[in-house]
């Protein structure tokens, strides 16, 4: 069989161009003792990635020059080389931007498709969903009356966010987004209190308008502007949670930071960045919990779905220019 993945052949400088990346044509790989081979039908593009296509130490490591690059997938088995995995089973794995990957049976993860629709294992009830999850209640220390504002609320995590603080009884929910389209859905749909594009005018004084008694929670999607008016605007006590910062990833100068820390003194305040794999602890509890809003409607969720394994690169350009609405998947 045919097999087209995608492989990194030149480290970006800025923001990533199409001659960075090249979409190759190998055979399919056969699984060895311990593996399966799996089909992939969705793959998930994400803005971390961006990170790994520099050579630059972080907490994953970069991708390999002309190798195939990996991701969140989700597909059907269709050979089995593996006690407890057997061809027809459907499987959570890491080996995306490709169409067929031989994948260690101990590392892929049995779904349901009957539960849930396969795709959501990438978002919802999956990484993303962990991600909002663990971030607002435990790095943030969510508690019950809270006012929360979230950066890049109509993506897939921030989207959850909100949605999580409100089912939890936040006092007010506010999200920032980039078009008038995406704060339409954010109030509308997400039940957010307030929502302002970003692009509208100075982050600082649409978050004020927005929150005029202050934020106790910020989950930081963006950085940059949005985190220093988060500073802003924090209460005493407030918790900053720091997922992201979309907003300098393709930076090739140090982006200047928050010119208002020293406010953190006067509120108390703290500012604290995690990872999702450090909170796999609390993957039961969030399935125990969220799955039902989800399967219910209390927690509503979008994707923006790229047909085709050639358009996968355009996906995740689309992902940095903010295109998406919830979460970006390519369907294969």
């Amino acid at each position: 069989m045919i097999n087209r993945e995608w492989h990194l052949i030149g480290r970006p400088v800025g923001r990533p161009k199409p001659e960075d990346f090249a979409l190759v044509e190998t055979e399919a790989p056969q699984p060895r003792e311990g593996q399966v081979l799996v089909r992939n039908e969705y793959l998930s593009v994400d803005p971390y990635m961006r990170g790994r296509m520099s050579a630059a130490k972080s907490y994953v490591a970069p991708y390999e020059l002309g190798k195939a690059m990996q991701g969140g997938a989700v597909g059907e088995v269709v050979a089995s080389n593996a006690e407890g995995v057997a061809v027809g089973d459907h499987v959570l794995h890491f080996g995306g931007w490709r169409e067929y990957a031989a994948v260690d049976a101990r590392h892929a993860v049995r779904v349901d498709p009957e539960a849930a629709p396969l795709s959501a294992y990438l978002g919802v009830l999956g990484m993303t969903g962990l991600t909002a999850y663990a971030g607002l209640l435990r790095t943030a220390s969510f508690k019950e009356g809270d006012i929360v504002f979230v950066s890049g609320a109509a993506g897939a995590v921030g989207s959850q966010v909100g949605q999580l603080a409100r089912l939890k009884g936040a006092a007010r929910v506010i999200g920032s987004a980039g078009s008038d389209e995406k704060v339409k859905l954010l109030l509308e749909e997400y039940g957010f209190d307030a929502a302002f594009n970003y692009r509208n005018g100075p982050v600082s004084e649409q978050l004020r308008a927005a929150a005029p008694d202050g934020i106790d929670v910020y989950f930081d999607n963006v950085g940059g502007d949005h985190l220093e008016a988060a500073i802003g605007s924090l209460n005493q006590g407030g918790r900053i949670a720091v997922c992201g910062m979309i907003s300098v990833y393709n930076n090739t100068e140090p982006a200047p930071g928050p010119r208002n820390l020293a406010r953190l003194i006067q509120t108390r305040g703290r500012i604290e960045g995690f990872l999702v794999g450090d909170h796999y602890d609390l993957q039961p509890q969030f399935v125990r919990e969220v799955g039902p809003w989800v399967r219910d409607g209390r927690l509503k969720y979008r994707e923006t779905v790229v047909e085709g394994i050639e358009n996968t690169l355009e996906a995740f350009l689309g992902v940095l220019r903010g295109d998406n609405i919830g979460k970006m998947l390519v369907k294969l």
